[in-house]
């Protein structure tokens, strides 16, 4: 029996007191630290800016909110992007995958989205790589 995810909500999502909605939380495969990968998009631009972890609580956190919650593993706590460095990140979607695993963010950026001040945590960190080309289906 597959699993479908809850239809968008024109209105804050339901949530069950201080819980994430047991239907939305059921969808979840976390890894061995409670934890699902968040990746966060700039909603107009498409660009991918970071990523980050959320548990049940951040996410409940995400989608009630309007704001974007992570769950800090080094620090052992919440934080919301933007709160110390002015840069807030403005949900405007939240999209589980298709394996229940990973998350897609699409935000409207205010500022740097990595703490060491770029636009986002990839800029200039590209590693070599073959780059290839996909062959035509003709002439395959």
């Amino acid at each position: 029996m597959a699993s479908s995810i809850p239809p968008p909500a024109t209105a804050a999502p339901t949530t069950h007191g201080e819980h994430l909605d047991p239907a939305v939380a059921g969808l979840l495969r976390k890894n061995d630290a409670g934890l699902v990968a968040a990746v966060v998009q700039q909603f107009d631009t498409r660009e991918v800016l970071m990523l980050g972890w959320m548990d049940e609580e951040a996410l409940r956190r995400t989608l009630t909110s309007g704001r974007v919650t992570f769950y800090s593993r080094s620090r052992a706590e919440y934080w919301r992007k933007g709160d110390t460095s002015g840069h807030r990140q403005w949900v405007r979607d939240v999209a589980l995958d298709c394996d229940g695993d990973a998350l897609l963010v699409t935000v409207d950026q205010d500022g740097a989205a990595c703490h060491t001040g770029t636009r986002t945590c990839f800029d200039g960190r590209s590693l070599p790589a073959v780059q290839a080309e996909r062959p035509d289906s003709e002439g395959s």
